[in-house]
């Protein structure tokens, strides 16, 4: 089933206003008209759910938050995140691997 990428993008920008307004504590200033267009080419790079998954991640990074901040770093962005989650499960496994030589050093 094809995604129709103008709702897509519609649903994403609400998602970025709901995040943005949770934040910062007011609604953002942007028009969706002229915003789509650069959402839709951030839904053709990497997609619809992992577009969602950035916009939720942008919001735990130190940033203004503009939506043009996020269409000319998303690629970075997404590098980024993709290393923190990759460094995040190598550190998960030597802490196992830790935890299993101390057990048998104890043994």
């Amino acid at each position: 089933m094809k995604r129709d990428k103008n709702k897509d993008s519609h649903a994403l920008m609400s998602l970025y206003e709901k995040l943005y307004t949770a934040h910062h504590g007011r609604k953002p200033l942007f028009n969706r008209y002229s915003a789509k267009w650069g959402m839709m080419d951030v839904i053709d790079s990497i997609g619809t759910d992992r577009a969602r998954e950035l916009l939720d991640y942008y919001f735990t990074v130190p940033a203004n938050h503009s939506l043009e901040f996020f269409y000319k770093n998303f690629d970075k962005m997404h590098v980024n995140e993709l290393n923190q989650r990759a460094d995040r499960e190598r550190r998960a496994r030597i802490m196992e691997q830790t935890e299993a030589r101390v057990r048998e050093a104890r043994d």
